[in-house]
C-alpha cells in the first residue's frame, strides 16, 4: 500500500466518524427530548418521587391570657381594665418509638428509548406516642404525603386499632384529631398502599436536624440490586430475602439532618446505550482498520480504497440499525440482528474479493472483536473500560508477533542501512 492510498483509507475514515458523531448526536437528541416529556407522563400516570415524612402530632392545651386594654370614656378621659381571652395552645408531642415497614416491588416501565424504575410498595409505620398531662387532651394528627402525583390505596389511620376518621379537605396531608386519657400511652398507625417513580426517602422530620428515639425501618425488595441516594444513611443490617434484600436502619437515640433512602435498579435504558456504543464506535473501526492494513502490508492481499470504502459501510450499519431496532425491539435483539447484519455483510463481500480464507479468519474475526465484542462491553457496566483495554492488549501482541521478522525498509520500498540489511541476512530462517 503507498501512502495516496493510505491517505485515501485515512480520509474514509475520517468520514466514518463524522457519519458517527452526527447519527449520536441524533441518538441524544432523541432521547434528551423524549425524557423531559416522558418522565413527567410517567410521573403523572404512575406517580412521582416520594419523601416519607413521620405524622405531626400536638396536644392541645387551654391556656387563658389577660390582656390590659385602655377604655375611653363618655367625658373624653379614659381608663384601663384587664381582658382575660381562652387561647388553645399546641405543643408537640415526640414519639416514643416509631416502627415502621415498608415493602418495594419494582415494576419498571418503558416509554420510548427509556426505561423509568418505577415501583409499588406497601407503607404500614407505628408511632407510640404518651399524654404527658393528668387530664384528657385533645391530640391533633396531621399525616403528610409523600408525593402530591401518587396514589394511596388503602389509606388508612388508627389509634390503638381503632380507625380514626379524617377531617375533610384533603390536600398535601390527612388530618383528625382524637382525645387521650390522663396519662395515656396510644398507638397511631398508619397504612396504606402507592405507586412511585425513581428514589423513595424517609426523613425524620422537617428540614434540619431532628431527635429520633427506639427506631426502626424494616424495608423488604423483591430485587437484588439495591442502592441508596446520596447523603442517605446506610441501613444497620443488609440480608438476603428470598429474590430480594431485606434491609433494617435501627437507632436507639440519634440525632441527625439525613434521611433514610432507597434507590431502585435501572435497567439499562437503549437509548443512551446505543448512543455510547455508537460514539466509541470509530475505536472499534481503527482498531479494525490498523490490523488489516498492516497485515495486507506484509501479507497480503492489500485492499484497495473502495473496498475500505464499503467495509466502513458496513461497520456504519451496526450502528445506524442498533440506533432504529430499539424503538422496538428488545435491545439485546436489537444488537444481535444489527451485528448479524454488519458481519454477513463484511464477510459475504470480502469472500468474493479475497476469499473465504481471508474472510473469515481474518477480517471476520477481527469485526467479531473489534465491532461486536467491543460494542458489547458497554453491556457490562462497571467492566467497559476494562474489557476495551484487554483487547487492545492483546491486538498489539498479536500484530507485534505477526510482523516482528518484517523489513519494514523493504515494505515501504526504502533501501534501508546496508549494515541492517546484513545484519537481517545473518539471521537463522524460520
Amino acid at each position: 500500500m503507498n501512502a495516496s492510498r493510505l491517505m485515501a483509507v485515512i480520509f474514509i475514515f475520517v468520514c466514518t466518524l463524522i457519519a458517527w458523531m452526527f447519527l449520536g448526536g441524533s441518538l441524544v437528541q432523541r432521547t434528551g427530548q423524549a425524557n423531559q416529556q416522558l418522565a413527567q407522563e410517567v410521573a403523572q400516570l404512575w406517580g412521582g418521587r416520594h419523601e416519607q415524612r413521620p405524622p405531626e402530632v400536638w396536644i392541645e392545651r387551654p391556656t387563658r391570657r389577660v390582656e390590659t386594654v385602655q377604655v375611653k370614656k363618655e367625658d373624653g378621659s379614659t381608663s384601663t381594665r384587664e381582658v382575660t381571652h381562652t387561647l388553645t395552645e399546641r405543643t408537640p408531642l415526640p414519639f416514643e418509638s416509631s416502627r415502621i415497614d415498608v415493602a418495594f416491588e419494582l415494576d419498571p416501565r418503558r416509554k420510548g428509548l427509556l426505561w423509568y424504575a418505577t415501583w409499588g410498595a406497601g407503607y404500614r409505620a407505628r408511632y407510640r406516642v404518651r399524654n404527658p398531662d393528668d387530664v384528657a387532651r385533645k391530640v391533633g394528627i396531621r399525616i403528610p404525603f409523600p408525593s402530591p402525583e401518587a396514589i394511596y390505596d388503602g389509606f388508612g389511620l388508627r389509634v390503638d386499632g381503632r380507625d380514626v376518621g379524617l377531617d375533610e379537605g384533603l390536600d398535601t396531608h390527612a388530618s383528625a384529631q382524637v382525645v387521650f386519657a390522663p396519662g395515656a400511652d396510644r398507638e397511631i398507625e398508619v397504612a396504606y398502599r402507592t405507586r412511585g417513580l425513581g428514589p423513595w426517602t424517609y426523613s425524620f422530620g422537617p428540614d434540619g436536624v431532628s431527635r429520633v428515639r427506639d427506631f426502626e425501618l424494616a424495608m423488604t425488595t423483591d430485587f437484588e440490586d439495591v442502592d441508596f441516594p446520596s447523603g442517605t444513611l446506610s441501613p444497620t443490617t443488609l440480608s438476603a430475602d428470598g429474590p430480594g434484600r431485606r434491609l433494617t436502619w435501627a437507632f436507639e437515640s440519634l440525632v441527625t439532618g439525613r434521611k433514610i433512602g432507597l434507590d431502585p435498579p435501572q435497567r439499562l435504558n437503549p437509548g443512551p446505550f446505543a448512543a455510547r456504543v455508537t460514539f466509541f464506535a470509530p475505536v472499534g473501526l481503527l482498531f479494525f482498520m490498523t490490523a488489516l492494513v498492516i497485515l495486507g502490508m506484509v501479507r497480503g492481499p492489500s485492499l484497495h480504497p473502495m473496498h475500505w470504502f464499503f467495509l466502513s459501510a458496513a461497520f456504519f450499519s451496526f450502528h445506524l440499525l442498533l440506533a432504529y431496532l430499539v424503538d422496538h425491539v428488545n435491545v439485546h435483539v436489537a444488537f444481535a440482528l444489527a451485528a448479524v447484519t454488519s458481519v454477513f455483510l463484511v464477510v459475504s463481500y470480502l469472500r468474493i474479493v479475497a476469499g473465504t480464507r481471508f474472510a473469515l479468519l481474518r477480517a471476520g474475526l477481527a469485526q467479531v472483536v473489534f465491532l461486536v465484542l467491543f460494542s458489547y462491553s458497554f453491556f457490562l457496566e462497571g467492566y467497559t473500560g476494562l474489557t476495551l483495554t484487554i483487547g487492545a492488549v492483546v491486538t498489539l501482541f498479536v500484530l507485534m508477533q505477526s510482523t516482528a521478522r518484517v523489513d519494514w525498509a523493504t515494505v515501504f520500498g526504502q533501501s534501508g542501512d546496508p549494515s541492517d540489511r546484513e545484519a537481517k541476512s545473518s539471521q537463522p530462517q524460520s
